[in-house]
């Protein structure tokens, strides 16, 4: 059997291991790496390595590499607000990488706000289009998030 150590030389070996994870369960040994640039090199290297007892699983960073983000603020969410509405919501206008609705620790209940992630490119146009927009009966106030030093 591949040790960790062993795979991992072999994944950096032909390119930059960004993530490599070794989920090693009983029934169902599985690899997660991801590499760059040269994706299909490191495939070329595992089929090669003959890897038994383990299930690759190589995927390209290239796309969320081109793909930088930005995270919108979103004010005066509806409390019913889910992030599917959300990210259905913001993804008429644009790639939607994540949405958090915020959540009072104790109770549990939203707090009317969260951020969305999106491509950079879509995000002025979902700033442009949803500020000041009608959303469940509520007045929603986007815009770019700051950084929490940027607040203080």
């Amino acid at each position: 059997m591949t040790s960790s150590v062993q795979m991992r030389r072999t994944l950096t070996a032909v390119g930059t291991a960004l993530i490599l994870a070794i989920i090693a369960k009983i029934t169902f040994p599985a690899i997660s790496a991801y590499l760059a640039p040269d994706w299909t090199t490191a495939i070329i290297a595992l089929v090669a390595a003959l890897i038994t007892a383990f299930v690759a699983n190589v995927r390209s960073n290239q796309s969320t590499a081109e793909q930088s983000m930005r995270t919108l603020y979103v004010g005066n969410l509806p409390y019913r607000a889910n992030e599917a509405a959300v990210r259905n919501l913001f993804a008429q206008h644009g790639k939607v990488f994540s949405v958090r609705l915020m959540k009072d620790r104790q109770t549990g209940k939203r707090r009317g706000f969260g951020f969305v992630e999106m491509a950079e490119g879509d995000a002025d146009a979902a700033i442009k289009a949803l500020n000041d927009a009608d959303f469940q009966q509520r007045n929603l106030k986007v815009r770019e998030a700051k950084n929490k030093n940027e607040q203080e």
